[in-house]
């Protein structure tokens, strides 16, 4: 009975865990590059608008675009796929964009963002940092409190599909933290303004984390292999 329990406990482990390849995560973090850049483009190109002189229509395009992209392709990854299906995944990734906003929003409202003053802005960046953060979790991990705890709270990320995760996310944020560094500053310059450079910072710390991932990935699927041999 004991080697029963263990081999079913083994049997749901390997249900609940995503082979993820090298390529698998260059090829999502490639798509979801290009839905970004795509977004900037057709805001610079199509609506003739820029994130320093027009923040709060290019933030909210950028969510829009980048929003169906990070949903429909994390999806694909969802734990316990016996148990969830793709719709419900994508599901979960719509529930999670708002939940997300509402979390990153109190985090920079916490941090002396304005609450009032440029309230739409806010919005727009909080849903663009919900895609870039929480979006893709909700849509993998769904209400796994032990997993967000433990990938997030405590950075203990093990599996590559973990690494594409947080890595990226960590990213938004710390580089949304350096981009808030220059507001105070009396440059007076436009892009100064809230959220112009933490957007700026959030998006260029994403991209970091994306390649960062990339590489945990390719050497933690080199290490399994090693292992293997």
């Amino acid at each position: 009975m004991m080697k029963n329990t263990i081999t079913t406990a083994a049997s749901v482990a390997g249900e609940s865990s995503v082979n993820v390849t090298s390529l698998k995560a260059l090829l999502t973090h490639l798509i979801c590059g290009l839905g970004l850049g795509s977004a900037f483009y057709a805001a610079h190109s199509v609506y003739a608008i820029n994130l320093t002189e027009n923040p709060e229509q290019t933030i909210r395009l950028l969510w829009v675009i980048e929003a169906p992209v990070v949903i429909l392709l994390y999806s694909l990854f969802q734990h316990s796929s016996n148990q969830c299906s793709y719709l419900k995944a994508v599901f979960r990734g719509l529930l999670g964009l708002p939940t997300g906003a509402i979390v990153n929003a109190l985090g920079a409202i916490a941090l002396g963002a304005p609450m009032i003053q440029n309230f739409e802005r806010t919005i727009h960046w909080s849903l663009l940092m919900s895609v870039l953060t929480c979006v893709p979790a909700a849509s993998v991990l769904g209400s796994s409190w032990a997993d967000w705890q433990r990938i997030f709270a405590l950075t203990k990320a093990s599996k590559p599909l973990e690494y594409m995760i947080c890595i990226p996310a960590h990213g938004a944020v710390i580089g949304a933290w350096f981009g808030a560094w220059p507001m105070p500053l009396d440059w007076e310059r436009p892009w100064q303004e809230w959220p112009i450079c933490v957007t700026y910072g959030a998006v260029a710390g994403y991209f970091v984390g994306m390649v960062a991932s990339i590489g945990f990935v390719v050497f933690n699927n080199h290490s399994v292999r090693v292992k293997g041999d």
